[in-house]
């Protein structure tokens, strides 16, 4: 099989959050889909292994937050290549408390969808859970974030857990002036002709000009955990 087929698929971007008491939790993901108008209800597939998983199971509630183009990667890195079992997601982050008691994202969302479970199903390494959305509204005009956006503008990688991740060797480029750096943490490429304009790295500059303290724009790792292409 060739499972490049499956990079077809069209996705958007999403930050799925959750919670289990009073504690809070929010992840990344790209399976987001409206299963039926009525009543109005999402599908979601989120990871087994992922702790925001543990708290949609337990609680039977999740909100959608639909991402837009400005997302910033650290952003990403933060709810995509972060668990939550070792950090509190949503400190520092400009949030507000939904009518099911899940936390809404107020910075870089389109818009939020709430639901409450209706049922799920294990997928293997997935769980698909669908829920009838109890609370919806638009926050911002901003155009939402696609996949295929945040791959091919941001650079960005899905972690090991996504659905769409695959572990192939990488195939060889063809040969470039200024050699391409990945992070050995979350797979994130720096491509030298693209620079870091997030970060304030100008297009055209080389790896190893970066300055000493530059780190990954998506976990956060620092130059040395970087290994050329």
């Amino acid at each position: 099989m060739n499972n490049s087929a499956f990079h077809k698929i069209s996705y958007g971007l999403y930050l799925i959050s959750s919670m289990r008491g009073e504690k809070m939790n929010g992840q990344i993901a790209n399976t987001v889909i409206q299963v039926s108008s009525e009543p109005p209800t999402l599908g979601i597939g989120i990871n087994k292994q992922n702790l925001t998983h543990d708290f949609i199971k337990e609680s039977g509630k999740f909100a959608v937050s639909i991402l837009t183009i400005a997302t910033p990667m650290t952003f990403i890195g933060r709810f995509g290549f972060k668990c939550g079992r070792d950090l509190e997601k949503f400190e520092g982050i400009n949030y507000k408390i939904g009518q099911s008691g899940v936390p809404l994202i107020m910075d870089y969302s389109a818009g939020f969808l709430e639901a409450e479970v209706l049922g799920s199903m294990d997928c293997g390494t997935h769980r698909f859970f669908w829920g009838e959305v109890k609370a919806c509204d638009v926050l911002s005009d901003a155009e939402p974030m696609t996949y295929a956006y945040y791959h091919t503008i941001k650079g960005g990688k899905e972690p090991k857990t996504a659905p769409t991740f695959q572990a192939t060797a990488t195939k060889k480029m063809e040969e470039q002036k200024m050699t391409r750096y990945t992070c050995n943490v979350c797979g994130y490429l720096y491509d030298p002709q693209e620079g870091d304009p997030d970060g304030g790295i100008k297009p055209g500059t080389k790896f190893e000009d970066l300055p000493d303290n530059w780190v990954c724009p998506v976990c956060g790792a620092h130059k040395d955990e970087f290994s050329p292409e």
